[in-house]
């Protein structure tokens, strides 16, 4: 202990106090320079620097805190069994939850008052509501989540979300005061706290009445059925299954078998994780309903391209940097080094078995065909013992693959995605295949300079997509993977995965790939879900983004000579796709690309 920092010594402390709290020996904290996250059992908290100032120090005692009560109050298959389809009733469905699980530890503990107050500060600083200049600007989920904490806790409103707050007062505490008092009785339970909940955003006008809770087989609709899969999806899924940062959770607690209700217990689990990370202020909901009509009339525009960016891996971090996450990648690669070896000799095995010459038999001249030697010897005079040798013709081919690197993918999805790019532009290289890796997010959470210039504009209505795109190249086709090799390990790097624009995305990747010489171009998406931009969302029709993304699939699958193929990562993407596979399981990646590239290497 003597050789420990002080900061060593009080990340000890810290992980034996959330152990205890969580009532889960197997609790670890990290240390983060990103936004806090929890995966699985594992708690990511800001680093309170050398010196530990007491104000940092709280911080990250407040978010280990939080998500402790989370892991021993929170179930998670019970949240999301009737979690509202509307994304600001599930944000607002999420947020009370958050408040339910703290105030459980606030109301009977003063040190974990004072810790997760000052967690709320450092969500408050990245909220919208301290920024709001009118009730149009304010969350309805901050400004309720806040009211409800008062009244659950006592605590009284931040100042520099109160003026957002008294914006919505008036309208909240008419509509669900008595809500309010029916939800501080139910804090120790929570499947009456969540109908309670339903109810009051009933109340506020935000869901519609279809809810269904104790006659799931009464209704023969699509609406009906999806509710009674919902609920036998809550079956399914183990009680003490606890949520990571979006897509990981859902590779843990999917050990019970393949069945179509545990894939699509996985889905679900997709869904709630998505509104995990939205209570921290930063990630937005992640929706993932299946829009089945897509308007002939809708129009997807875009506010302005001032602010997107296409730029190289290297050009957004030094060299150096670039190397520690590269040697990163490489550590968690030498865990699969025996996996990924054999998946790489498969696919070589297979594509170099269609460039290698094959045989014509039964010719009347040519090499003597040793299968054909009795029938030689029995009847000399046959004329059609012989073969040639002759060459097949492989279609020189480019893959570009196209990688989501939105926050959900943080932690092991992206890890996964990474090492197959990585083993799969190495194997393609030494068959002769040319490959590009691309990745996709956004510059900012919540619009960054499109939105400010929205907000100085005049917010007119319905502006379209409302954020700044970030398209990312990690390597270009004609590039040879030693040169670009260190560029992947920037998917590593905190603060990268940001928010999703998978449409746009489809539409770049598409455009590079058609102009190259190659006679077969493969383009394969990797998406962990729906595109999710909270700042578009906010203020355009529901499922915006959504209704573009199918629009570009069904035009690329139909007219472009481009092969499109998707895998998602615990999210159902055949609902998107015409060729598409979901794995539940980021382990199952690296497999699944190879198969589906293979599959599409035999095609004629």
């Amino acid at each position: 202990m003597s050789d420990d920092s002080p900061a060593d010594r009080f990340k000890t402390v810290l992980t034996g106090a959330s152990r205890a709290l969580a009532h889960d020996p197997e609790v670890e904290v990290n240390w983060t320079a990103d936004a806090p996250s929890q995966s699985g059992n594992t708690f990511r908290v800001p680093l309170p620097g050398r010196s530990l100032p007491r104000a940092a120090a709280m911080e990250a005692r407040g978010f280990a805190d939080s998500f402790a009560l989370k892991r021993r109050h929170h179930n998670e298959s019970l949240h999301m069994r009737h979690a509202p389809a509307e994304p600001v009733a599930r944000a607002c469905y999420d947020a009370v939850e958050l408040v339910r699980y703290e105030a459980l530890g606030s109301n009977n503990y003063a040190g974990i008052r004072n810790n997760l107050d000052a967690a709320l500060m450092v969500r408050m600083g990245a909220d919208p509501i301290t920024r709001a200049a009118n009730p149009d600007d304010v969350p309805v989920q901050a400004a309720l989540a806040l009211l409800l904490r008062e009244r659950l806790t006592g605590q009284p409103i931040p100042d520099a979300a109160m003026p957002g707050v008294e914006m919505l007062r008036e309208w909240i505490v008419d509509k669900a005061a008595g809500d309010f008092d029916a939800l501080a009785d139910s804090l120790d339970d929570q499947e009456a706290f969540q109908s309670l909940s339903l109810d009051m955003l009933q109340h506020l006008e935000l869901t519609r009445e279809e809810r269904i809770e104790d006659q799931p087989d009464e209704s023969e609709d699509e609406d009906g059925e999806e509710e009674t899969e919902d609920e036998q999806e809550g079956e399914n899924t183990g009680d003490d299954q606890q949520p990571s940062e979006m897509a990981a959770e859902a590779t843990e607690g999917e050990d019970e078998g393949d069945s179509d209700a545990e894939r699509e217990a996985g889905e679900e689990m997709q869904e709630a994780d998505a509104g995990e990370e939205g209570e921290e202020g930063m990630l937005p909901v992640r929706p993932n309903r299946p829009w089945t009509d897509v308007p002939d009339t809708f129009d997807y525009k875009v506010y302005t391209t001032d602010f997107d960016e296409v730029v190289g891996a290297a050009e957004l971090c030094d060299e150096e940097e670039l190397g520690r996450l590269r040697a990163y990648l490489d550590a968690q690669l030498k865990g699969l080094q025996g996996v990924v070896t054999k998946l790489a000799n498969r696919l070589q095995r297979r594509l170099m078995a269609q460039q290698n010459r094959s045989w014509d038999f039964d010719q009347e001249e040519g090499l003597l065909d040793a299968a054909r030697l009795a029938r030689v010897v029995i009847s000399p005079g046959h004329s059609l013992s012989y073969k040639v040798e002759r060459d097949i013709e492989f279609r020189d081919t480019v893959v570009t693959l196209l990688i989501d690197n939105s926050g959900s993918m943080r932690g092991r999805p992206i890890s996964i995605a990474a090492i197959s790019a990585d083993v799969l532009a190495r194997t393609l290289e030494r068959c002769g295949v040319k490959t590009e890796i691309l990745g996709f997010t956004t510059r900012a959470w919540k619009g960054g300079q499109s939105r400010e210039a929205w907000l100085a504009g005049g917010k007119n209505q319905n502006p379209g997509r409302l954020n700044d795109l970030r398209h990312i190249v990690y390597k270009k086709a004609d590039e040879p993977w030693r040169r670009a090799r260190k560029n992947l390990g920037l998917m590593m790097r905190e603060g990268l995965l940001k928010e999703n624009i998978d449409g746009e995305a489809l539409l770049w990747a598409h455009t590079r790939l058609l102009a190259r010489p190659e006679e077969r171009r493969i383009l394969m998406v990797i998406s962990d879900g729906a595109p999710v931009d909270d700042s578009t969302l906010s203020v355009n029709s529901a499922g915006y983004l959504e209704q573009h993304l199918r629009k570009v699939i069904e035009w690329i699958e139909k007219q472009s000579p481009v092969q499109l193929v998707a895998i998602g990562i615990g999210h159902d993407v055949t609902r998107y796709y015409r060729r598409a596979v979901t794995i539940m399981d980021v382990e199952q990646l690296g497999g699944t690309i190879i198969e589906q590239l293979a599959g599409l290497f035999e095609e004629e």
